[in-house]
């Protein structure tokens, strides 16, 4: 894979549609995600006197979206993921004491109708999947699904402009050349100029420490 700059386990890698290993992920995941949901939650704030919506794209094991729920009581949550995905997320959210204010929309996050007006858009650890001019592609869509003044939360490892430190975060497009056609961790510069032209304004980025991820906020 090295040698030649693309994966070899299959043509789309992992983020072929419906992949199995989505399943296994979101089952073991949610404990190690749970303590960076929880510092994204209380790092953006929702209006509390009035109802919210908020969509977690690729929600996985949904940790991201129920924690934003659980401190917003106002906030509607919507999951979107393959539908074997969001039978876990389903049973976290239920666990979670939100199933009321829960509900999901299956498919692929580059093609399906992602609904509209939302307040708050979460993109926990999806856009290191793809090359950047998808990554703008996928944004325009998120973009014009926000209502104005709107935000998007992107938690991601962000590298150094050198893309050789920190480590943990750097090393992680080694596991993206191994495993997508042609992802990568992205840079705070790379990100600024993603959001400018899907569209997105005021763009910032917090680390969620002790952790080795960041989020990447920026407004519609």
């Amino acid at each position: 894979t090295i040698r030649t700059g693309r994966v070899h386990t299959s043509e789309h890698g992992t983020t072929a549609p419906d992949h199995p290993v989505w399943v296994d992920f979101a089952e073991a995941m949610a404990p190690m995600m749970a303590p960076i949901a929880k510092g994204a939650a209380e790092m953006v704030k929702l209006d509390p006197e009035r109802d919210t919506k908020i969509i977690d794209i690729s929600a996985s094991h949904g940790m991201f979206g129920i924690s934003f729920a659980e401190r917003n009581p106002r906030a509607h949550l919507v999951a979107l993921d393959w539908e074997p995905v969001l039978a876990v997320t389903r049973r976290n959210a239920s666990d979670s004491g939100i199933a009321d204010r829960f509900s999901t929309i299956t498919g692929d996050a580059f093609t399906t109708d992602l609904g509209s007006d939302y307040d708050l858009a979460l993109v926990p650890n999806f856009l290191h999947h793809f090359n950047f001019a998808d990554c703008v592609r996928f944004l325009k869509r998120l973009q014009a699904a926000l209502r104005p003044g709107g935000k998007v939360v992107i938690i991601e490892f962000v590298p150094n402009e050198d893309r050789i430190s920190p480590a943990a975060s750097a090393g992680f497009s080694l596991v993206m050349l191994g495993s997508t056609p042609e992802g990568d961790a992205y840079t705070q510069s790379e990100y600024h100029r993603m959001l400018a032209e899907a569209g997105f304004s005021n763009t910032e980025i917090h680390p969620i420490g002790p952790t080795p991820q960041s989020a990447v906020v920026a407004e519609a």
